[in-house]
């Protein structure tokens, strides 16, 4: 009967073991104010990391008793200690504070946010008045894409920042790189500014590319993806120089008539 009263025992700590060390999928959302797409979510117990999607959401392995840091650039840093609930209910909803809401705190002397406005009004140095101290909307440059915006928001920054003797590491940056995400953003941003020059392209010099050639509306259209495949393309684009433009797009209107005929023989 002792005997097997101790193997009870063993078999009970053995599942109480098991529970405590059980790894599950935890299905998370974030909540807050704005961009929710991208926020890092890393187990720094199991040394795993997600990023959220468009929605928030995120999946991620923990165990009972991880550290989760839910880390971004717009929002106060937040640990969540995984708890027995939330491996039973196998979900989890984190509500992020924006990060300027740590300004409250005194400081002494001059703080320089790299937002240059913002350091504008916290230094001693007195600006021309503008525009908006009239009332009247002034120019301030082309306003970023969404795309550029989360870009930006990405891999924004320097990956160190020193105050006097101390060191912050950018942390969302790096791992931004690390996964491949600002890859992937770049590569978004560029395939946009493409499709941009493409468009512009084709409203300026379509006549006078065409003028004296016979090509059917659609083979238009197709030389103008054809030349705006070409690695060059969006470099002469950006030089704002429609002569440029037309000499570039003249070679390779030459070279698509060539394609066009050797697909005909």
């Amino acid at each position: 009967m002792k005997k097997i009263n101790n193997i009870l025992w063993i078999a009970i700590l053995l599942y109480a073991f098991d529970v405590q060390s059980q790894i599950i999928t935890l299905r998370g959302e974030v909540e807050a104010s704005s961009e929710i797409e991208g926020i890092h979510v890393l187990n720094l117990s199991a040394e795993v990391y997600t990023v959220t999607d468009s929605k928030g959401k995120f999946t991620i392995k923990v165990s009972e008793n991880d550290s989760v840091l839910i880390s971004s650039v717009q929002y106060v840093p937040k640990t969540i200690i995984i708890s027995k609930t939330h491996i039973e209910t196998k979900t989890i909803t984190i509500a992020l504070e924006d990060r300027v809401n740590e300004l409250d705190e005194v400081v002494v002397g001059k703080v320089l946010t790299g937002d240059l406005n913002a350091d504008i009004k916290n230094s001693d140095a007195k600006r021309d008045i503008n525009f908006y101290d009239v009332g009247i909307p002034g120019y301030t440059g082309k306003p970023k894409t969404l795309k550029e915006k989360r870009l930006l928001e990405a891999d924004g920054g320097k990956f160190v920042y020193y105050y006097g003797l101390i060191a912050t590491i950018n942390i969302h940056k790096i791992l931004n790189r690390i996964s491949g995400r600002t890859k992937k953003l770049q590569q978004l941003v560029r395939l946009e500014q493409q499709d941009e020059c493409m468009k512009k392209a084709m409203s300026d010099l379509s006549d006078e590319l065409f003028g004296h050639i016979e090509l059917d509306e659609a083979l238009k259209v197709d030389f103008f993806y054809y030349a705006s495949e070409d690695s060059m393309f969006l470099e002469v684009c950006q030089q704002n120089s429609e002569l440029k433009m037309y000499e570039f797009l003249v070679q390779k209107l030459l070279s698509y008539s060539d394609d066009i005929e050797a697909e005909e023989d």
